[in-house]
């Protein structure tokens, strides 16, 4: 069973001595410290041009992933408040004796949501996937005999959770421990929490995707233990059982996706406001205000009111879940995701699958993943290529030209070809879709 003590743990990489919560400055609180690094950081600062539904578009009211990415944290500092207060109730002894207070929960959960997005690549999951895919079925396909299978199962299966965790705490010179997130942060932020292989190896919702590259195995296995996260891989496999709070960060992003990206489709015509109600009022019917519904003159207005009460309809679902099974979270025996679980359930897969049909699939979102994918290709090849070149001392002029386009934190020697292929794909996930672009127009000769 897990404990709340340790699982709130203030703890920041290379710490010697403890952190205990009712020593802490209550102005200057480790997790609200977690957020502030997180907001003042580069990678999220990335995020205001990596767009969130229809990659590349300039559209006024499309949502990038930084205001996703806000809008996920606000959600998720509602639900760690409102889980604390009942958490604070229910074991008393957290806050006597420990210190804690309902806002840690919050500022927790807030935290791990900003951040939740940040090791995501440019173009959206099809950026994931044609970085996998170059791997897999392109170039790439050259190094994998000299690969171990999980760190071959990390390039092939590129995933934004595991390269967020390294980009939130990987050391760099006179950087030690990236970040420094407090681990009560880390382990919220990890919604998947095991390695590349096995595949899916079980229907839990942990096991989904995975969390951690190999080259940050060592320091995932320290945060997990440290917080007593419980182990449910066998031999030479990592994983483990969730971080209660991670649940509450899975929540907040289901409720935003679902309902914001619905509301982008409606406002950019994609499905009309006729239909868009019909699904919206199935989740708010027992709270609208019908005389102050009919007041509202425009059709942004009336499904900007329609959504603040949806997300607050959502939010107290995945509350009510969470509380009722409090006990088999601890224990680590529940593998759904709250929003699975829900009285709202059918209603969100719903407007998920209408978001599909309309919004996902559209002709300007597809026509965008087209360009995403050669531009990834391209950068992937250029970049492994001569960076691989050059370790070998093979490079040719225009690989140190290529080179020279680096950013300067990433000109580094790597010694082993596992970490050379991942630094490139470090670098090519932190570039914004517009920088992505641009980079592709220089290799291709591209001038415009």
């Amino acid at each position: 069973m897990m404990q709340w003590e340790q699982l709130l743990s203030l703890k920041k990489q290379g710490d010697t001595s403890k952190r205990l919560r009712k020593e802490q400055d209550d102005t200057r609180l480790g997790f609200e410290v977690d957020y502030d690094r997180i907001i003042f950081s580069s990678a999220f600062r990335s995020l205001q041009d990596k767009t969130q539904v229809i990659p590349l578009s300039k559209t006024d009211f499309v949502h990038t992933r930084l205001t996703h990415s806000l809008e996920v944290s606000v959600v998720g500092r509602s639900l760690g408040r409102l889980v604390g207060k009942k958490i604070l109730e229910k074991h008393p002894y957290l806050h006597n004796i420990h210190g804690f207070e309902i806002n840690d929960f919050g500022a927790i959960v807030a935290a791990a949501a900003l951040a939740h997005d940040i090791g995501n690549p440019p173009f959206g999951h099809s950026g994931e996937k044609a970085i996998g895919e170059y791997f897999k079925t392109g170039n790439g396909q050259q190094y994998k005999e000299q690969l171990t299978a999980k760190q071959w199962q990390d390039l092939i299966d590129f995933e934004g959770n595991a390269n967020g965790f390294n980009l939130l705490t990987a050391s760099r010179p006179g950087i030690e421990g990236g970040l420094r997130i407090s681990y009560a942060t880390l382990g919220a932020f990890m919604k998947y929490p095991k390695e590349s292989l096995p595949k899916k190896p079980t229907s839990n919702i942990a096991d989904k995707k995975y969390g951690f590259f190999q080259c940050d195995k060592v320091f995932f296995q320290d945060v997990a233990k440290d917080l007593g996260l419980i182990p449910n891989k066998t031999g030479d496999d990592m994983g483990y059982e969730r971080h209660p709070l991670a649940y509450l960060v899975e929540a907040a992003d289901d409720i935003c996706y679902t309902i914001i990206d619905f509301e982008d489709g409606i406002n950019l015509g994609l499905i009309s406001e006729d239909y868009a109600l019909e699904y919206l009022i199935k989740l708010v019917k027992d709270n609208v205000q019908v005389e102050k519904y009919k007041t509202l003159t425009t059709k942004e207005d009336r499904i900007s009111y329609l959504r603040a009460l949806a997300i607050g309809t959502l939010i107290n679902d995945a509350v009510n879940v969470f509380l009722a099974n409090e006990e088999k979270i601890l224990a680590g025996q529940y593998p759904y995701a709250l929003t699975d679980q829900g009285q709202y359930t059918a209603q969100m897969k719903d407007i998920i699958n209408l978001s599909i049909k309309n919004i996902y699939q559209s002709r300007e979102v597809v026509e965008k993943e087209v360009i995403g994918y050669r531009i990834i290709n391209t950068l992937l090849d250029t970049f492994c290529t001569a960076y691989n070149n050059k370790f070998e001392g093979r490079e040719s002029n225009y690989d140190k030209l290529v080179l020279k386009l680096l950013p300067e934190r990433f000109v580094t020697e790597k010694m082993d070809l596992y970490d050379r292929l991942l630094h490139i794909c470090h670098f090519v996930s932190t570039l914004t879709d517009g920088n992505a672009l641009l980079l592709y127009n220089t290799i291709t000769g591209s001038l415009k």
